[in-house]
């Protein structure tokens, strides 16, 4: 079991690991987080927590995974239910000042962890986190090769339902592991419905839950006339 204290993200998103996820930062609990990664000593792995906050709560914790110490002793015996309890562990890259103050960021996803502790007793979040090591699970090969071909099939009713073109000659990862996520990833579904994947026991767990997903949105698309033309691009999160 590997265990680690690093500062903590909540947003009201989810990362996976291997994906990136743009990041505004204006509050100043989060640029103080910034600014403490940023003076770590050259070569040292910028490595924060960020974990999705349910149903959109503000981050007064009061959750199952763990115990709280510092202010959020007083808030009772579950002190963390406002934070999902798995999340992913982030790098952070090409971080830019912004004029005025904040920064710009990328959270480079590394590895899945689970929440053990949360101390809220310094000038941003930080958890004692506990790291999730990757298995792939049985049947996975199979399962990626199928989730593979309806994915593709997904992205094209997708496409002509928002009357777009889908980019030529799209190549997918032979890994299962690498695809689960990466699906998860793709996928047009609530913070709920990616957490779940998040937290799947396995690659393979993973990669059946996506079949179930991606079968069931193709065909609701296929009986829908269009969809609103808007943007699936990665946009910044703005953290404030």
């Amino acid at each position: 079991m590997v265990t680690d204290r690093i500062p903590l993200f909540p947003l009201g998103t989810t990362l996976f690991p291997g994906l990136v996820l743009p990041l505004n930062v204006f509050e100043d609990r989060y640029r103080a987080l910034v600014a403490d990664l940023l003076a770590l000593p050259e070569g040292t792995p910028r490595r924060f927590g960020v974990v999705a906050i349910r149903n959109g709560q503000e981050v007064a914790p009061t959750g199952q995974e763990g115990r709280a110490t510092g202010p959020a002793a007083g808030l009772g015996t579950e002190p963390l239910a406002a934070l999902h309890g798995i999340g992913c562990i982030a790098d952070a890259t090409g971080v830019a000042e912004r004029d005025g103050g904040g920064y710009e960021l990328v959270a480079t996803g590394l590895i899945r962890f689970k929440l053990l502790s949360l101390d809220l007793s310094g000038p941003y979040l930080t958890a004692e986190i506990e790291e999730i090591p990757e298995t792939t699970g049985s049947g996975a090969g199979a399962l990626a090769s199928e989730v593979t071909r309806v994915f593709g099939t997904y992205q094209k009713r997708l496409a002509g339902a928002r009357e777009r073109t889908l980019a030529p000659g799209q190549e997918f990862p032979d890994d299962p592991t690498v695809l689960s996520y990466l699906v998860a990833a793709a996928l047009i579904a609530e913070t709920p419905v990616k957490q779940t994947l998040l937290e799947e026991p396995d690659s393979a767990a993973r990669l059946s839950a996506e079949l179930r997903l991606l079968r069931r949105e193709t065909a609701v698309i296929e009986k829908l006339p269009s969809l609103p033309a808007v943007d699936l691009t990665s946009q910044p999160i703005s953290a404030n």
